[in-house]
């Protein structure tokens, strides 16, 4: 089974305990940031200090939406939930509640 997910750490930024529970409910292949911001839809992950660390990218629109109900399912919630186009260059950006 292949991931179709692509995923990247920012370098630099602080990784959170919960980011394991994120490796582990996605199936995703770790590359580098530019290959994952080559992919159609970027969901991007804060830390504990409000700082995007980790980007998602998927070019399917299924396995995005896949992704973003997965991480609502860990009690996440997406700050662009409301918000038309993207934002820093994500189309969703998720932190824990």
């Amino acid at each position: 089974m292949s991931a179709h997910l692509k995923t990247a750490l920012i370098e630099g930024r602080q990784v959170p305990r919960f980011d394991r529970d994120i490796t582990n409910n996605l199936l995703m292949e770790h590359t580098s940031l530019a290959e994952v911001r080559d992919e159609k839809m970027i969901i991007g992950i804060r830390n504990d200090s409000g700082e995007i660390y980790r980007l998602i990218g998927s070019m399917h629109l299924k396995n995005y939406m896949n992704a973003v109900e997965e991480l609502f399912d860990m009690e996440m919630a997406d700050e662009l939930q409301d918000v038309e186009g993207q934002r820093h260059g994500c189309d969703a950006i998720f932190s824990q509640e």
